[in-house]
């Protein structure tokens, strides 16, 4: 069994209750559940659990049933054909690595499982980028975390399935790089400030920040976004590039999963992920080459 505290670095394991010890699942097709970590297969990553219900085992297929590890600040699940990650820390949403494996969890499960993806955020918080505290731990940890995070945001702009972001507040830092990753990106008209504040803080914007800004903003704004470190109102975030569209809070959800739901009927799977591929994979593979040399000088530098 692992221990519960120790921190989750692999691109499948979320959390283990702190509490109980036991793993935090999230299925796709039987709803919210725990269970006790059974094994994690050497060949292929995946996470497989032993469910306890009523005190018997219920398994599936060889008496193991795939599942996503959720931390506690996560939960996903999938309805109608149409998977949805929800990011709640009850705070500002700062990403770590518990974060990074949720979202590559949901890809990897919902390019399998769903037709699109819908990723929200908590109310007033879509997310303020990465979590500071590992930031703080020194250059070497920052460096960890970025990469992580940089290969997850080329992970969520090459999706075989549609994303759609429900930005339901503040995105800055990595929460805006999260919306430059995601196909259809729907704000809400609350004050929130959204975009690349890294410049701002003496940080400069890494390379793969830079590719998906270039790719995603308006060319009007580019400059503005990024060297000059602005950060936009929802509506000025639409104009930008951010996002495609502003509604309603209360309407938020309801349009982002008429969204997702409207793209999963609409599009072709093979075609769209040759398409995606044609349109996106030149920029990936920059993003993943160059990342280790364009993370050596990563830093607060002034």
């Amino acid at each position: 069994m692992i221990a519960s505290r120790r921190r989750r670095r692999s691109s499948e394991l979320a959390a283990v209750s702190a509490q109980t010890g036991v793993l935090r699942c999230q299925f796709a097709t039987r709803g919210r559940c725990s269970g006790e970590l059974a094994a994690v297969s050497a060949q292929t990553g995946v996470l497989r659990c032993q469910f306890l219900m009523g005190g018997r085992g219920r398994a599936g297929e060889a008496g193991a049933i795939r599942c996503i590890p959720m931390a506690s600040k996560t939960s996903y699940e999938v309805t109608d054909g149409i998977a949805v990650l929800r990011l709640d820390d009850g705070k500002a949403n700062a990403v770590g690595y518990d974060t990074i494996a949720a979202v590559d969890a949901a890809i990897e499960d919902a390019e399998h499982n769903a037709g699109a993806l819908v990723i929200a955020g908590r109310e007033g918080r879509f997310s303020a980028g990465f979590d500071l505290g590992v930031i703080g731990e020194g250059p070497e940890a920052a460096r960890d975390l970025v990469a992580a995070g940089a290969r997850t945001a080329a992970r969520l702009y090459g999706a075989a399935v549609p994303v759609v972001a429900a930005c339901t507040g503040h995105a800055v830092a990595f929460g805006a790089i999260m919306l430059l990753s995601s196909d259809v990106r729907i704000g809400t008209d609350v004050e929130a400030k959204i975009g690349l504040n890294e410049v701002s803080i003496g940080m400069p914007l890494p390379a793969f920040a830079m590719e998906l800004a270039r790719d995603r903003l308006s060319p009007r704004h580019f400059t503005a976004a990024t060297t000059l470190a602005t950060l936009y109102s929802p509506s000025g975030a639409a104009e930008a590039g951010y996002l495609d569209e502003v509604v309603a809070a209360n309407e938020l959800h309801d349009v982002a999963m008429q969204r997702a739901t409207g793209l999963a009927a609409h599009v072709r799977r093979t075609a769209f992920g040759l398409t995606r591929r044609t349109a996106r994979q030149r920029t990936i593979d920059y993003i993943l080459s160059t990342l280790d040399e364009d993370l050596e000088s990563f830093g607060v530098l002034d």
